[in-house]
């Protein structure tokens, strides 16, 4: 089929989508102000606003939680007065509307705390989402320059720090509203003695102000240097086989001790700041206490007032001091708020450099024509790893592609599916550039086998249908009989349903591979490529792979990126890459008479794979002969052949 059957410009109300899944989760309600220019709490006003009713419900219940409270001392009050000095009413009254006053505080604080906490949880997932929703539509290129300890670590410690900052923001709030009626109460009690009680209180405000001024830059350093640590730890615990096997633990401690050294330093520093001056908040506001029982007592014996309100006011003093008891804690969270939202929104504000193209249509059924036309890439600031390929893939051919480690074949392979763009020239499947075509459809109908292959810690059925997890049991267990996986499967505990352990290291390298190759295998795709995909599999397995893919393979677009003599015998056509370009092509016994730096890449490859596995490098009786040949390349000139094959060879 050609490039003209192509599916309608996908819209945003119709969006391709290869498997048919419906989500068990809703969608976060809230995403991420965009503007850039605003503050870090006004972009994250659109998830505030999305769960309005939650936070409504818990605020307006702390609001009569605060006017039920301050009515308490004034009940006190009431009832010092008129109950015990002047005996103008009975004690009872008093008791029992106490204690409707202490019961109604009790739910109201019971659905204040749950409706807050219940926003804060939501606001958590909303931002995890968008944050795991974005790493799914960054480019490969950005997590080449990024660690995954950063991003683990913006994931989690900074959503967390953001999340208990605007749980703990909205209490604040309401203690300042309390601060409002607490004091209204004590003016209308007595006007000169609550105008005293608040002179600490500008102390406060002014040492909270230099200490936010302290806090903020620091705070971004914690942060920082925390997700340094993470990455280490992130690092060694992946690569745990690789330090172990160089006995290099004691080393890599010294690593992240270093690492740790620098974040106990700056944790300390932020911590010695909140020493100095969190006391200082804290203790402020007792002096209006002192005030009122110097005054207030004075006040008391010339008769102007009475106990109850000495006794009242203690009791209002205690929530004033609070809003700024908690300021101190509060403006240390908001930095540290400020500094994570900061990390946050660099991940959400990174712009994908692979992208949908404007009017891109969805691929449908394409016959599987693959053409490279001058094209030219390399990767970020480096030098050009491909400079003028040129290679044609007819529909239904396989070719494979044999060059020196370093030559691009990977490269070129991993531009099919657009992991990254051509840096010039076009890259065509069914003759129409696959920028036009929409990334989703085209990475559906490409399918890529890596030559280190990652597995999830899941089942290993649910590893094998990851392209389509409802396909059924039957079509799973198909496709791993065609990989070769069956029989490994079949002999574990569980089967299918054995649990792989992290990155499927519970498995060996042969069995991953062939878990991987039937993974692609299920999703059915078009145009397949193995990155020599068989690389770590013996020979007697990769036998029966082969002969399994011989079938599979007809009527398919296959690029095989071979190592092995034995892979390159699925081949219909060969093509020789170096130094970044397509030097010759043809038939393998062609290309073994006429062109000696294949005779020369072929040994080369085939005595590191042979050193590395200890074994023969296949069991085919046609290629054995050419085993030879390949070790003693024949001195045959090089006319008709490009200059630069020329150059590679004088």
């Amino acid at each position: 089929m050609s490039a003209q059957v192509l599916a309608e410009p996908t819209t945003s109300s119709n969006p391709f989508e290869p498997v048919a899944v419906l989500p068990e989760y809703p969608p976060p309600k809230g995403r991420v102000d965009p503007d850039q220019s605003k503050s870090w709490i006004w972009r994250l006003a659109p998830v505030l606003y999305s769960h309005k009713w939650t936070i409504m419900g818990g605020l307006g219940a702390a609001l009569v939680m605060v006017l039920v409270t301050a009515g308490i001392p004034k009940t006190i009050e009431l009832a010092i007065n008129n109950a015990l000095i002047d005996r103008a009413a009975p004690l009872r009254r008093y008791a029992v509307i106490l204690g409707l006053l202490a019961a109604a505080r009790l739910v109201l604080t019971f659905l204040f705390r749950y409706l807050l906490q219940k926003t804060a949880q939501l606001i958590e997932f909303d931002l995890r989402t968008a944050m795991f929703d974005q790493m799914g539509r960054l480019s490969f290129s950005f997590f080449d320059r990024v660690q995954t300890g950063q991003l683990i670590s913006r994931a989690n410690s900074d959503i967390r720090a953001v999340e208990r900052f605007l749980t703990f923001a909205p209490v604040m709030g309401i203690t300042v509203v309390q601060f409002a009626v607490a004091l209204t109460f004590m003016v209308d009690m007595h006007a000169g003695l609550a105008v005293l009680s608040l002179i600490p209180l500008p102390f406060v405000y002014i040492t909270g102000i230099y200490l936010r001024s302290r806090m903020f830059p620091i705070s971004w350093v914690v942060q920082a240097r925390a997700a340094d640590v993470a990455t280490i730890v992130e690092e060694n615990v992946t690569g745990v086989r690789v330090v172990k096997s160089f006995a290099a633990e004691l080393e890599q401690i010294k690593v992240l001790a270093k690492s740790a050294t620098r974040l106990r330093w700056a944790s300390i520093f932020q911590i010695d700041l909140r020493a100095k001056f969190a006391p200082i908040m804290e203790n402020l506001p007792r002096l209006g206490f002192l005030i009122v029982l110097l005054y207030g007592g004075w006040l008391v014996i010339e008769g102007e007032i009475k106990v109850g309100v000495i006794v009242a006011f203690a009791s209002y003093i205690l929530m004033l001091q609070v809003p700024f008891r908690m300021l101190g804690f509060l403006m240390l969270m908001g930095q540290r708020a400020a500094a994570s939202a900061g990390r946050i929104f660099e991940i959400l504000d990174q712009k994908p450099e692979i992208a949908d193209s404007p009017g891109a249509v969805d691929m449908i059924d394409p016959s599987g024509e693959v053409e490279f036309k001058d094209v030219s890439f390399g990767y970020g600031e480096g030098a050009p790893i491909l400079s003028g390929f040129n290679l044609k893939l007819l529909p239904g051919e396989t070719v494979a592609m044999v060059g020196r480690t370093g030559c691009g074949k990977s490269t070129a392979a991993r531009l099919i599916p657009r992991f990254y763009d051509v840096t010039s020239g076009q890259l065509l499947i069914d003759g129409l550039d696959i920028r036009k075509y929409t990334i989703r459809s085209l990475r559906r109908n490409v399918g890529l086998v890596l030559d280190e292959p990652f597995l999830f810690s899941e089942s290993l059925r649910d590893n094998i249908a990851f392209g389509d997890p409802t396909a059924p049991d039957e079509e799973v267990v198909k496709v791993a009989k065609i990989a070769g996986a069956d029989g490994f499967v079949t002999e574990l505990p569980k089967g299918y349903n054995t649990i792989v352990g992290e990155r499927g290291y519970t498995l060996s390298g042969g069995q991953r591979q062939r878990a991987a190759i039937a993974r692609t295998l299920l999703t059915n795709p078009p145009i397949l490529i193995l990155d020599d995909a068989t690389s770590s599999v013996d020979v007697q397995i990769e036998q029966e792979i082969h002969d399994a893919l011989k079938d599979l393979m007809k009527g398919r677009t296959t690029l095989i990126i071979a190592h092995r003599l034995s892979t390159i015998s699925l081949a219909d056509r060969v093509v020789l890459v170096d130094q970044g370009r397509v030097v010759a092509e043809g038939q393998h016994q062609e290309l073994l008479r006429t062109v000696p730096l294949y005779s020369e890449v072929l040994a080369k490859v085939e005595e590191e794979w042979m050193a590395t596995h200890a074994q023969p490098s296949t069991s085919d009786p046609e290629f054995e002969e050419d085993i030879k040949e390949v070790r003693i390349p024949p001195p045959l000139p090089l006319d008709g052949l490009g200059g630069d094959l020329q150059g590679d060879n004088s």
